[in-house]
């Protein structure tokens, strides 16, 4: 019963180990470490350098083209930034409400604020003004 027992544990192990190893190049040579690829995309662009968010949600890659690209976790382009010529990499504030480059080219730092916005429903909600106003304030009252 027990050889029953490791021989299948064996065999589960082996399948886990497969399939690892065939999402990567070669884990071979990490002997005591183990890791696997969580998440990866293709870049339109050379990146230089890059900074995730401390909440993992978002992720900045500034890249050859003077621009920092903002992607979420999962890989899809939110938004680019365009910086200028020399600057060679960045990072952001602990809440990722600022960006920070640091310029070689010309001896330079800059902050700079970022703000993300979202679309919100508001269709069949109550309205003062005109519905078709260019801006609706939208205010959370039931939030206890």
């Amino acid at each position: 019963m027990i050889k029953q027992c490791l021989t299948a544990c064996a065999i589960l192990m082996l399948s886990f180990s497969t399939t690892s190893a065939l999402a990567v190049a070669d884990a071979s040579d990490a002997s005591g470490v183990q890791w696997q690829v969580e998440n990866s995309w293709q870049l339109p662009e050379k990146p230089i350098d890059l900074v995730y968010s401390l909440d993992g949600q978002r992720v900045f890659i500034l890249t050859n083209q003077q621009q920092v690209l903002v992607y979420d976790a999962e890989g899809n382009l939110l938004g680019k930034i365009a910086v200028k010529k020399g600057v060679s990499s960045i990072d952001i504030a602990p809440r990722g409400e600022r960006l920070y480059l640091l310029n070689d080219r010309d001896n330079s730092f800059t902050d700079l604020s970022v703000d993300f916005m979202a679309d919100i429903d508001v269709i069949g909600s109550p309205f003062l003004g005109k519905a078709d106003a260019p801006v609706t304030i939208v205010v959370f009252t039931d939030f206890q």
